[in-house]
């Protein structure tokens, strides 16, 4: 079998006020929910560490928290992977991510004002340029940061946390999906919501934002997914 790549992991700035410990979680976390860490790449302890050039200790800490959000598993031989996914757990987080999703983007409706659905056109548009020029990592991170927008309108909103926790757990077959979907995006599905959002219809918008889930991770097919995931070793 050939080495692994060396790892890189996406680099966060660090904010004025935040510790070594929460900005090790937080990369770790942003690495996963955008699929930097694939199906069946065994990391240990160490390699996170000097990814991030930071010593053991903060590592630890965050891969203790992201084992209970269910992201990443630590073995026992300090190995550390992304958790085993079936075909039922595949399917069962797509259809919590529409669920979740829907409700989130309707109760966020009567807060979306010109201001918020500018910032959504733009983010919208930078996907397309994303897409263009092929950055699929780009695109995930521009089209988490879409629905996040979306959904933080509602100020009243406690739906985030739950939707990031799906993210979180379907993040490393984002990468995987989005290299075998080819006809991504044909079908402007961010275009369709924000056209419901401008006409205030809720259920347009419920049904725009059903379909670019759909279209998105789970349009591939779960058993062609799951394949693709087994064959690079996450069934191991």
């Amino acid at each position: 079998m050939a080495p692994s790549l060396a790892l890189a992991l996406p680099p966060l700035e660090r904010g004025v006020k935040e510790t070594v410990s929460q900005w090790v979680y937080r990369s770790l976390r942003h690495a996963v929910m955008i699929g930097r860490i694939p199906p069946g790449r065994a990391l240990t302890i160490r390699e996170l560490a000097e990814a991030l050039q930071v010593s053991t200790m903060p590592v630890r800490e965050a891969l203790r928290r992201l084992s209970t959000e269910q992201a990443l598993e630590v073995r026992d031989n300090r190995r550390v992977l992304v958790p085993n996914m079936t075909a039922a757990k595949f399917r069962e987080l797509c259809e919590l991510r529409i669920a979740l999703e829907t409700h989130a983007a309707e109760r966020a409706l009567p807060w979306l004002n010109d201001t918020k659905i500018k910032q959504l056109e733009d983010l919208d548009a930078g996907i397309d340029r994303a897409n263009e020029s092929g950055d699929q990592e780009q695109v995930t991170i521009l089209n988490q940061d879409f629905h996040r927008a979306l959904y933080l309108a509602n100020p009243h909103q406690t739906a985030m946390p739950l939707i990031e926790s799906v993210w979180l757990q379907l993040g490393p077959f984002v990468r995987l999906a989005l290299s075998r979907l080819r006809d991504h995006y044909q079908i402007d599905r961010h275009g369709e919501a924000l056209t419901a959002i401008r006409r205030q219809d809720h259920l347009a918008l419920r049904v725009a934002i059903e379909a670019d889930i759909r279209d998105g991770i789970t349009h591939v097919g779960t058993t062609e997914l799951l394949n693709a995931y087994i064959n690079s070793g996450g069934s191991n």
